[in-house]
């Protein structure tokens, strides 16, 4: 589904809909939902609306367990941390359990073993949990609830990077990868596990991001250069969830 929006508020209505809608299935099918937050500045109005007014009583949030897309490589008090975000906009208003809540240990400061640390742990919940585990290519993935997923001005989504080793992992769930142009070490999920989920969510605004949209969703199919055109699921729904600015070119 691709779908655009007049504003951004409009945007995060409908977006939080759809998050109750897809959490509450999952409860009632399984007693618990897992979803893999995004970061950035574009989802915080997202977690606002869901731990506040009417939403925040529309879900069991005992049953929900958070992890993350990708993370940066820095204290989790760190102003740039990505669990720092959801933490002050979602997990504290809504008071969720630290056993809810399982991020990238980047404490440890070594990426390539945090990267390893997470894989483990997300294997330890779903083994533990009789989630669904589901086999390509001989590979085994988890398979996530929901993945919240962003877009770069540069076509990358998570930390999956234009040009960079981790658009070519096939069978970790998990990466350091090296972004050079940032000079830095990201931490993401790769693309088997994001496209084996049941449902991912593209939330996108600005206007800076309307010519690598057109070209994303409308134009020739360059995975190197614009990541984000390799999140075709496999079994699942995807969502395009675009703002007005950011679809100016869409044809």
């Amino acid at each position: 589904m691709i779908k655009v929006f007049p504003n951004f508020e409009e945007l995060n209505l409908f977006a939080a809909e759809k998050f109750v809608e897809i959490a509450n299935k999952a409860v009632e099918e399984k007693n618990r939902f897992t979803v893999a937050l995004a970061g950035g500045s574009t989802p915080k109005s997202l977690y606002q609306m869901l731990s506040s007014g009417d939403f925040k009583n529309r879900i069991d949030w005992t049953r929900v367990f958070f992890f993350f897309g990708d993370e940066r490589n820095v204290s989790p008090d760190s102003e740039e941390s990505n669990f720092r975000m959801a933490k002050e906009n979602l997990f504290t208003p809504l008071q969720i359990a630290d056993e809810n809540i399982l991020r990238w240990q980047t404490e440890i400061e070594n990426a390539e073993i945090i990267a390893v640390n997470y894989e483990l742990t997300i294997w330890k919940f779903f083994d533990d949990n009789d989630e669904s585990i589901v086999s390509i290519d001989d590979s085994d993935f988890p398979r996530f609830d929901l993945i919240l997923l962003g877009l770069g001005a540069d076509g990358h989504t998570a930390s999956l990077f234009p040009f960079t080793d981790a658009l070519n992992e096939k069978e970790k769930i998990t990466n350091a990868n090296v972004v050079e142009k940032l000079h830095t070490t990201r931490l993401t999920l790769t693309f088997p596990v994001i496209n084996n989920a049941r449902n991912v969510i593209f939330l996108v605004k600005g206007a800076d991001k309307a010519e690598t949209l057109q070209t994303i969703l409308q134009g020739k199919f360059q995975p190197e250069k614009y990541p984000a055109q390799t999140v075709k699921l496999n079994d699942g729904d995807l969502f395009w969830l675009i703002e007005r600015q950011a679809a100016q070119f869409l044809k």
